[in-house]
């Protein structure tokens, strides 16, 4: 049975001999319109085996943001165990994501009924007269119940969620064939829903998308933008963009196909659009850690925040010296980012104020960073619209619809030669906002860009 339903024979088989002879063993559960399916008689022809046909709550599909929602099962010793006595061995309960987190209020209570009811006894005397006699038997017979106890059951509460359906389809159907690791959020800028929290496969059931902490690379650079523009900056301001540059011994360099054309003096709008890293660092003494964090914190990085599920919005910690500081100022170093976060970023820049993400309705989070001004929030757009019109961005200018914001990005990690790289890409079109990242790929252009063109695109 187990070979023909594709599970591990030996955990099966040890499973079913430690049941005994009386109990069956779930082997699996299949959609009735799942292709992979056996037939019920090929089940049958196995001795001891049974197929059974159930209604069950699914899920839109098998998948469906499964490392979020979380699934449901057999209660497990340590959840009955840690319940008090609420859950018993063989309750159907939460075993991760959402269904774990809000069991209590998906489960419900059953009802208890508790009675006295008196018992039948029977008892033998003998007769008080000098002549024998048989033995007597008395009998009480037993009266109405009494209910000394009653609570009835209450149903379980559904849990709202802001997801989209169709487009957490989409996004899992846009990261279907990636076989590194990888993850796709969409928020609603207008009002922080999050719409999509795909993870692709290579996350292997992990919740990358929500969870993961990885360095944002030069996507980070919309923060840095943000902290030069309050240190007195503005899109115009020319700066130094050299090939390389060494700070405290430490060479920083472009990435490898940087465009010549746009080395020596440019201005922070282009140093954005061409993601120039010199350009960036050679600012690096106009704003110090704190700056980052602030203005990191203004986009909805870097701080944390309860919005009711399991969620990681980054950190922006203090370096170590000044090579620490210049890494940090293109995302790279101790700065760490999910793509939930990044897609807050988006977001934030989008609607012109700080946007916190939030998918279980009604549990929503106040910003804790410093507010976006009206006029910060527009020269960030305007240098990212830069992005896509004249950047690294430009494979999203042909897309219909409203103008498109963006920003790629690219973090080396690793002791390799050369490094491997996470990749990232953001955008943000209408009142639609994403991030893409992909745990190893060329470029944020290259491997985030067309995923995140894909999921635009598909999205009107």
């Amino acid at each position: 049975l187990a070979a023909l339903v594709d599970i591990d024979p030996k955990s099966y088989v040890g499973a079913v001999k430690a049941a005994g002879r009386q109990a069956f063993v779930e082997a699996i559960v299949f959609r009735a319109t799942d292709r992979q399916r056996p037939p019920n008689k090929t089940v049958a022809a196995i001795k001891g085996g049974l197929a059974i046909d159930d209604e069950q709550m699914l899920a839109p599909t098998a998948s469906f943001a499964r490392p979020v929602i979380g699934s449901v099962g057999e209660a497990t010793k340590e959840i009955v165990d840690d319940s008090a006595g609420a859950i018993v061995a063989g309750d159907q309960v939460g075993l991760s994501g959402l269904q774990r987190r809000y069991d209590a209020q998906l489960r419900g209570t059953p009802g208890v009924t508790v009675q006295l009811v008196l018992a039948k006894r029977s008892d033998s005397s003998a007769s008080p007269s000098p002549s024998p006699s048989p033995a007597t038997t008395a009998s009480a017979s037993p009266g109405p119940a009494q209910t000394v106890f009653d609570s009835r059951p209450v149903a379980g509460r559904d849990l709202i969620l802001t997801m989209n359906i169709g487009l957490q389809k989409l996004a899992e159907k846009v990261l279907a064939d990636t076989r590194p690791a990888s993850a796709l959020v969409a928020i609603r800028p207008s009002t922080g829903a999050v719409l999509a929290v795909g993870n692709g496969p290579g996350t292997k059931g992990q919740p990358v998308a929500t969870l993961g902490q990885y360095p944002p690379g030069s996507t980070f650079k919309v923060a840095t933008s943000l902290a030069l523009l309050r240190a007195g900056l503005n899109p115009d301001s020319r700066l130094d963009c050299p090939a390389k540059i060494g700070v405290d011994g430490r060479e920083f360099k472009n990435y490898d196909d940087y465009p010549s054309r746009h080395l020596g003096k440019i201005d922070l709008r282009t140093a954005l659009a061409q993601s120039c890293n010199t350009a960036f660092i050679s600012q690096a003494g106009k704003v110090d850690d704190s700056d980052l964090d602030s203005a990191a914190g203004s986009l909805g990085l870097g701080t944390d925040y309860d919005v009711g599920f399991s969620s990681y919005f980054g950190s922006v910690p203090t370096e170590e010296g000044e090579t620490g500081h210049a890494a940090a100022m293109i995302g790279q170093g101790k700065v760490q980012a999910s793509p939930l976060a990044m897609a807050a970023v988006a977001s934030s820049v989008q609607a012109g104020k700080t946007v916190i993400p939030h998918l279980v309705d009604g549990t929503t989070a106040q910003s804790k960073g410093k507010p976006l001004s009206a006029s910060e929030a527009k020269q960030l757009k305007s240098m990212m619209r830069s992005v896509v019109t004249q950047g690294s961005g430009r494979l999203l200018a042909g897309l219909d619809g409203p103008p498109v914001i963006a920003k790629t990005g690219t973090a080396e990690y690793g002791d390799k030669q050369p490094p491997r790289t996470h990749v990232w890409m953001i955008a943000a079109q209408g009142d639609l906002a994403v991030a893409v990242f992909v745990a190893d790929g060329a470029s944020g252009s290259q491997t985030a860009g067309p995923l995140l063109k894909r999921f635009l695109r598909q999205a009107r």
